[in-house]
């Protein structure tokens, strides 16, 4: 397969950007990030609206100088670049019911997930450009490595080439809120989606039950909770090897670890049959995440995520894994810590 193209400030035009509005739907962590990247790359604050609901948010946005549109419709309608940002679960009620039946036939959509566009749960005018722009940063990130003039990394992709002109209004995009600054890389909603949920799905889970796994095994060879906790998680070290990976490469970094740490996690790795996993692996996101398995499972239970107590599904998953042994050790160690301060 061939490598990916990487776009850098060089590939894109601000120019293309003149005069028009730029809407964001919601002032979240990323709203508030992107938008204030934007103005300072030099966005008339005039071209920048922001629509959301009356809540804190909303307050914020005003606080930072920006002009607040609570009536969607009226936000619809004047929006030559609508940002969808806020949560997936939400993005199909609010965006099909409220803004398009009003937006511009040729207006631009940019997604900063690809699930709602891959599923086929928004609703576009065949003339639109919907383009994915999605840091691969918390907002908190994006707006301070901005700051410091490091950029972010970035996917962006192409979804619907309405009015041919959809690479380069993503490009000069991706440029406003400094994605380009550090190399936005070409991708699609499909492989957005499919390394998104499986890491949610596949990769974290299974990572999750090791930890609790080890816990247990280590908790019954007679070590305590507090340095379990520590020793695991709580001193930040796992933090601190994937910061190394990031900065190193995931296998040179364990050159930062003692020479019994490296042979014994280079042996053992080497050792592991992968096989069974692997098939699991593909199991979960054939069979569950690309066929729209899990999509469909999940619509079916949004409107419970509203309910307050058990019958919040999330809530009672929270329930059930803070009985395990490690959640309760931790409790009982964070507990011990607080009467300590």
């Amino acid at each position: 397969m061939p490598s990916a193209r990487i776009f850098y400030d060089a590939d894109a035009d601000l120019s293309l950007l003149d005069g028009k509005n730029i809407v964001f739907l919601g002032f979240g962590k990323q709203g508030s990030a992107q938008a204030q990247n934007l103005r300072d790359t030099g966005i008339p604050n005039e071209q920048i609206t922001i629509a959301n609901v009356k809540d804190s948010f909303a307050d914020e946005a005003r606080a930072k100088g920006f002009n607040v549109e609570h009536d969607f419709s009226k936000a619809a309608e004047i929006a030559d670049v609508l940002f969808i940002l806020i949560p997936d679960q939400v993005q199909p009620g609010v965006f099909n019911n409220k803004f398009f039946p009003k937006m511009k036939d040729t207006a631009v959509i940019v997604v900063a997930s690809g699930y709602n566009v891959f599923f086929n749960l928004l609703k576009f005018k065949p003339q639109q450009d919907v383009v994915m722009v999605a840091p691969r940063m918390i907002g908190s990130s994006v707006r301070s490595l901005y700051q410091k003039g490091r950029g972010f990394p970035c996917f962006i992709s192409v979804e619907q080439d309405g009015t041919g002109n959809g690479l380069p209004i993503a490009l000069a995009l991706s440029r406003g809120i400094g994605a380009t600054k550090a190399g936005a890389i070409a991708s699609s909603a499909r492989e957005e989606t499919a390394m998104d949920l499986f890491a949610e799905q596949a990769l974290w889970p299974n990572i999750i039950m090791m930890f609790r796994e080890a816990f247990n095994v280590l908790k019954e060879a007679g070590c305590s909770d507090e340095a379990l906790c520590y020793e695991m998680w709580m001193s930040k070290e796992p933090a601190e090897i994937f910061e190394r990976a990031a900065d190193d490469g995931f296998i040179a970094q364990l050159k930062h670890h003692s020479t019994i740490s490296q042979y014994g996690q280079l042996s053992g790795s080497l050792k592991l049959e992968g096989t069974s996993t692997r098939e699991h692996f593909k199991d979960i996101l054939y069979n569950q995440v690309l066929n729209g398995k899990f999509c469909k499972a999940f619509s079916l239970i949004e409107e419970d995520l509203e309910k307050e107590g058990a019958e919040n599904p999330l809530n009672e998953l929270y329930r059930r894994s803070e009985e395990t042994e490690l959640a309760q050790a931790e409790k009982r160690v964070r507990a011990r810590l607080a009467e300590l301060l």
